[in-house]
């Protein structure tokens, strides 16, 4: 959950960052306001498809904690019902030794 909420953060930054990295752009562009416009066309591009890598990344990623989960909590879950077996089986031969005549 805790590294769920992280890559939250993480993805957000990288969002506000491009933003302010594409504001300043405008605010301190050398060039004409048609080169600008390209160039910040063609960076939204750039941040957009980092975006969609990270946005891949981050799902693969949570998929794998997934599958890891659910694979450990089925074995914990195996473990318990093994034991109730066992403890079953051993109340039932204890109950069979003591009710003997």
């Amino acid at each position: 959950m805790m590294r769920h909420r992280r890559l939250e953060y993480f993805v957000i930054g990288m969002f506000v960052g491009a933003a302010g990295g594409v504001l300043l752009g405008l605010l301190f562009a050398p060039d004409s306001g048609t080169r600008t416009r390209q160039r910040l066309a063609n960076e939204a591009l750039r941040v957009a498809d980092t975006a969609r890598a990270v946005a891949d990344r981050a799902e693969r990623a949570a998929e794998m904690v997934g599958s890891r989960m659910d694979h450990y909590l089925g074995r914990e879950e195996e473990v318990a019902w093994r034991k109730v077996r066992e403890l079953r089986e051993g109340v039932q031969k204890y109950s069979r030794t003591v009710m003997m005549p």
